[in-house]
This record gives structure tokens, sequence and C-alpha cells, in this order.
């Protein structure tokens, strides 16, 4: 038998094809997520998760609504969006170089600080999570091997400057509610076990998504939101057409549908960053306080934050738009994210949250 080209003899044509066969085989490429400028209808879900990108002080976003509606593909796909960020190169927080105030002991020990560009963490936070695997815990390797207290940093750690998203959070168990809503006031994580006590700043902008009619939200976790979103199965046929034939190009060739999105996926990209340097010099007149505290006051809201929540996401939509002032179209574009899970419930009203909210705006803005 003829030996293979460029074999000498068939010992050597064997070699060569058993060398071949031992090879190991390259990790096939990880598959990226689906673009955010892909996603079709659910207008007030992305409009939220812009904001959010662009003032990560509103406090976070919450996604409500049926299953299979694209919750979970737009914050994984937000992911992919955000223009990489500035770290300490080195640091296990990502701190920020250019906030000294917030960066970690370990940063603040150093003398000079290396700066890089790292994509902006999305950190997943799994229902089954462990205590010690969120805050952190000893580095029990270390402490086997090299005999010392070492911190080995959790999940909180990670998403330091970034998001952290949890998938059902209506199912998150009590004591992880709880750890969250301590770091989400302090901006800081605080551990204290075996020995060791470490303090690290953790600021990250909370999204969660799940389906109401599995479970309710704390009042206190629900509080933290910043932005409530609903989304619904769309029951126009065009655009479940549409819905279907974009995902089903996606899964049959993800990497020719990604390229196809690019040029708007860039877009998006630029006008968030566009967005970013313009919210701090956006005007908010007196007219606007006024508006938004007459709505609050007409919907009976709890404290301030509805007000606040209320004033910084319309600046960060206005940013968006390329707005210079904080006007009607603004507040209206923004009210029902921002107040409908801030509304006492009404015994004799079966009325939802998000009706009395557009009765409220059309009562106080005009129809």
């Amino acid at each position: 038998m003829d030996s293979l080209p460029g074999d000498h003899g068939r010992g050597r044509g064997a070699a060569a094809v058993s060398a071949r066969a031992k090879a190991p085989r390259a990790a096939p490429a990880a598959r990226a997520p689906y673009p955010f400028a892909a996603i079709v209808a659910q207008e007030e879900m992305l409009r939220a998760l812009l904001i959010a990108a662009v003032d990560g002080s509103i406090g976070g976003v919450l996604v409500l609504g049926d299953r299979g509606t694209g919750k979970s593909t737009a914050v994984r796909a937000l992911a992919a969006l955000l223009p990489a960020m500035k770290a300490v190169e080195g640091c296990r927080f990502g701190c920020d170089p250019a906030d000294a105030a917030a960066l970690c002991d370990a940063c603040r020990a150093r003398g000079r600080l290396r700066a890089i560009d790292t994509p902006v963490p999305v950190v997943d936070l799994p229902l089954g999570a462990t205590e010690d695997r969120v805050a952190g815990a000893l580095d029990i390797e270390r402490a086997l091997a090299e005999g010392v207290k070492a911190f080995e940093p959790g999940l909180l750690a990670r998403a330091h400057r970034g998001f952290l998203y949890i998938d059902e959070v209506n199912l998150l168990e009590d004591h992880l509610v709880d750890l969250l809503l301590d770091v989400a006031a302090s901006g800081e994580n605080l551990v204290e076990r075996e020995g060791i006590s470490i303090r690290h700043p953790a600021r990250f902008v909370l999204v969660g998504s799940g389906n109401p009619e599995e479970g309710e939200l704390r009042p206190q976790l629900l509080d933290r939101f910043g932005l409530c979103v609903e989304v619904r199965t769309p029951m126009d046929l065009p655009t479940r057409i549409e819905v279907i034939r974009r995902r089903d190009s996606y899964e049959r060739d993800h990497a020719a549908f990604c390229a196809a999105w690019e040029k708007e996926q860039a877009k998006l990209r630029r006008r968030i960053l566009a967005a970013r340097a313009l919210v701090g010099a956006i005007e908010v007149p007196d007219a606007a306080l006024e508006r938004a505290a007459q709505l609050c006051i007409a919907l009976g809201t709890d404290g301030l934050r509805g007000e606040l929540t209320l004033i910084r996401a319309a600046r960060a939509h206005a940013a968006l738009e390329g707005r210079p002032v904080v006007g009607d179209a603004e507040l209206r574009a923004v009210a029902s994210p921002a107040l409908r899970h801030r509304l006492r419930r009404n015994p004799l009203d079966e009325t939802s949250s998000s009706t009395r909210v557009e009765r409220a705006v059309q009562e106080i803005f005009g129809p």
C-alpha cells in the first residue's frame, strides 16, 4: 500500500497518525451572547437596562414576567454590549485607578497603580450558592499547603463595578437576601470568619428576574431595586414571527448572526458612552422636581426614594436621547418602572400597579 504524502514507510505514517490521535483537541469557541440590539420588542426592559448601564446609582433593575420572554437573554446580552472599563492590574476586586477613595487595602498599599482595560463583570448568582461562595471565605488550599490564612474572594468581589444577576430572585434564600441588603446599603462586603476579617468594596448594579407566579420578593429587597419592569409574551403575530426568525437564525449560525448585528451593537455602545459623558451635565429644572413630587404624592409612595429614582432615571434617559434637560417626556418614559413596585396595596382596589401609575401620570401630565 502506498504511503501517505510526505511519509516514507508505513511505520512512520502509523506513528504520525498515532501522534495526531493523541494530540489534545482544541476547545470549541465559546458561543457569543445574543446581540442586545437584535432583541425584539420588550422596549421597557431594554430601556431600563440601558439606563442602569449609564447610571449605576439608580439601584438596579428587577425584571418580572412570563417564562421564555427573553429576560435572561437581555441581561447576558448587556454584558457583551458594555464598553470595557479601566481597572488596577492584578487587583482581585477590579478597583478603579481613578477613584482613590474607593480603592481596596491592597491597592492603597501599592506605590504606583497600572491601569488596564477589562470587560465589565456580569456575575450570575445561583439560587443554591452558599454564603461562602457569595461573600468569600478562607482559601483552604493555601491554608493546607502553606499554613497561612488567606481570603478567597466570592461572587460579590467579582461583581464589583459591574452587574450581579440573579435569575428567579424571588426564590432566593433569606440569609442571602439579608447579605445582599447589607452590601447594597454600605457598598462594602465584610467577611469575618476563621480568624479572618476582610473588608472590600462591593458596588454593583443588582439585576434580578423572576416570575411573580412562583413567589413574591421580600419588601426590603424589592425596595432596593431602582427600576421594576414587566415583560409579557407578545400577542401580535408579526412580533412573534420576528422573534422566532431571529432566534432561529442565531441558533443555526450564531457567529454569522452576531456579525450581521455588530454595526448596530457598535452604535448602541457609542450611545452608552456618550450618555455617560453627558449625564452629569443634564439639567433638572424645579418644574421637573415638582412634577416628580406631585406624582409620588398622588400615588402615596413611602419615603423619598421614589422621587430620587424617578429623577435619576429621567436624567439617564435624557442622556441616552441626547437631550440637555429633563422634561415631561423623560418623566413619563420612566414613571412606571421607577414607581410601580413602590405602591401600597389597596385591598379595595384590584387595579394593577402599572395601571395606577399610568392613570396618575395622565392626571398630572395630561393626556
